[in-house]
């Protein structure tokens, strides 16, 4: 097996309404030294990803209750709420804190929703890093989410394109020989928490770029990831 390796891409400017990340995210790499190569992995932090497709909000008045308003007008279903916390249901199908609006990385005053479609950016990314590279590499977006009956947050992928997003092991069989019967990895929910590692929460890298792991054949979505209502357990 070979060693899986993570390099942060550093030096991508803050990113606006209308830039062109792809190129951002090219420039980083080769100024990292790097080139792109079959099999690599690019994980690209939501937060950019919204400020180039101008997912960017001003919050008007009491700043306060304008974010609460738009975390309810992002939700298509409030799952749970507590305080000013709110558990809901996005149009993507997510469940998450506060419907994914966020204001961490944002200028003062507004806020940072979620892509419109993030397996579509994604997509986007992988192509216009092809143009530039003529390599077709596998794009992950990532979000951070919290987990139900664990604290702590982790990276999550909530965009993808370029490879499988499961890793379906069913009919397979462990070591012991016993054959598996429902056991799915979400690979790429995986990649966006290691690389996360070398990204931080407040280190100003967006993106970074992970080699040596193997990912499941096909051209998976995050939308994949997302379980159906009728076999959620929990709601």
């Amino acid at each position: 097996m070979n060693p899986l390796t993570i390099f942060p891409l550093h030096g991508i400017p803050e990113v606006s309404a209308g830039d062109d990340l792809p190129s951002l995210l090219h420039t980083a790499i080769v100024d990292a030294g790097l080139a792109l190569d079959d099999g690599d992995v690019l994980v690209v932090t939501h937060k950019v990803v919204s400020k180039a497709e101008g997912a960017v909000v001003t919050l008007v008045g009491e700043e306060e209750r304008a974010y609460r308003d738009l975390v309810l007008r992002e939700s298509v279903e409030v799952i749970r709420r507590r305080g000013d916390l709110v558990i809901a249901r996005t149009k993507h199908g997510f469940i998450c804190a506060n419907a994914g609006v966020d204001r961490s990385n944002a200028a003062p005053g507004t806020a940072v929703l979620l892509p419109h479609d993030p397996d579509r950016s994604a997509h986007g990314i992988r192509m216009g890093l092809k143009a530039l590279s003529g390599v077709d590499v596998a794009v992950i977006i990532s979000d951070t989410f919290g987990r139900p009956w664990r604290r702590g947050l982790t990276d999550v992928a909530i965009g993808v394109s370029g490879r499988g997003a499961i890793l379906d092991l069913r009919g397979t069989y462990d070591a012991a020989g016993r054959e598996l019967h429902v056991t799915e990895v979400a690979v790429v929910d995986e990649i966006a928490a290691a690389a996360d590692l070398v990204m931080g929460k407040a280190s100003a890298v967006p993106a970074a770029l992970v080699r040596g792991v193997i990912l499941p054949p096909g051209d998976g979505r995050a939308a994949d990831l997302v379980r159906p209502a009728d076999e959620d357990l929990f709601r």
